[in-house]
């Protein structure tokens, strides 16, 4: 009874595990569309057939992280982007957010990490689900702690493909076939892809887009003197353009709008590289 029990808990993790990879699978960036393959468990080795990592941790209830390995042709992408670099955490954020909805929860405190720190950031046993579309793409490492404390998976873990029951302690298989295991460094052929076709990957990228009218500079007295009625002079005259903002830089300037009793803006001018320095 008690490995009856123990191999379902391993079903339903691995079906958890799954499940996430194949949400993040369909908001990840890729030149291809990318699938699941089977979940396997982590090995210190993973990174070697990848570029970029970032990880993140869950909010509570459940506890744990999750991390996302992707190939060089989305880091390469992200460097030569023309709104200039773009943090690999930031554009991948959907695909961590995609994961921790599926175990139930949301991620908080998403960053880029070195490829050799990724293991010792999850800090414990994890799986790892690779997706798959020219070879292996990019992979989801989800940790124990989080399989285990995410909640019931949406599918039964104890069907196959074909939807037939399986027995205690009989693996389910997958119609995913599995190019290459993940527990073994191994590096696969890289094709350089045209720069065109490497833009068109972060066309679905999510990016903060903020429009900035002035700023100004307190002392924490003034912060802590403010009240409902202040007024703060900002540095820029009325009728100057707004500025506006894509992840921080600065890309063109316009003038603010009404739009259907929201605001807006109308873009006058676009900033070169030169100018946005």
């Amino acid at each position: 009874m008690t490995e009856t029990v123990s191999d379902f808990a391993a079903a339903a993790a691995e079906a958890n595990a799954t499940a996430a990879a194949e949400a993040a699978a369909q908001v990840l960036p890729a030149v291809e569309p990318l699938t699941a393959g089977p979940a396997q468990p982590g090995s210190p080795h993973v990174t070697a057939a990848f570029a970029g990592a970032a990880v993140a941790d869950l909010e509570a209830p459940v506890p744990g992280r999750v991390a996302i390995l992707v190939g060089q042709d989305l880091v390469t992408a992200l460097a030569n982007s023309p709104l200039g670099g773009l943090d690999l955490h930031a554009a991948i954020h959907p695909a961590l957010e995609a994961v921790a909805s599926q175990l139930g929860t949301r991620v908080r405190g998403a960053r880029t990490v070195e490829l050799e720190a990724l293991v010792g950031e999850l800090a414990g046993p994890f799986t790892t689900v690779p997706l798959i579309g020219i070879g292996i793409d990019a992979a989801v490492l989800v940790t124990d702690d989080a399989l285990s404390g995410a909640r019931e998976p949406v599918a039964e873990p104890g069907l196959d493909s074909a939807g037939r029951a399986a027995s205690a302690g009989e693996r389910v298989e997958t119609t995913q076939p599995f190019t290459a295991p993940l527990q073994e460094p191994a590096a696969r052929p890289y094709v350089m892809i045209p720069g065109q076709r490497g833009l068109e990957m972060l066309h679905g990228v999510d990016m903060e887009v903020t429009v900035e009218l002035g700023r100004t500079r307190l002392t924490v007295r003034d912060l802590l003197a403010l009240s409902p009625g202040a007024v703060l002079e900002l540095d820029r005259a009325a009728g100057s353009p707004a500025d506006l903002l894509v992840n921080g830089r600065l890309i063109a300037r316009g003038e603010v709008v009404v739009v259907d009793e929201d605001f807006g803006l109308r873009v006058t001018e676009i900033l070169d590289d030169a100018a946005a320095v």
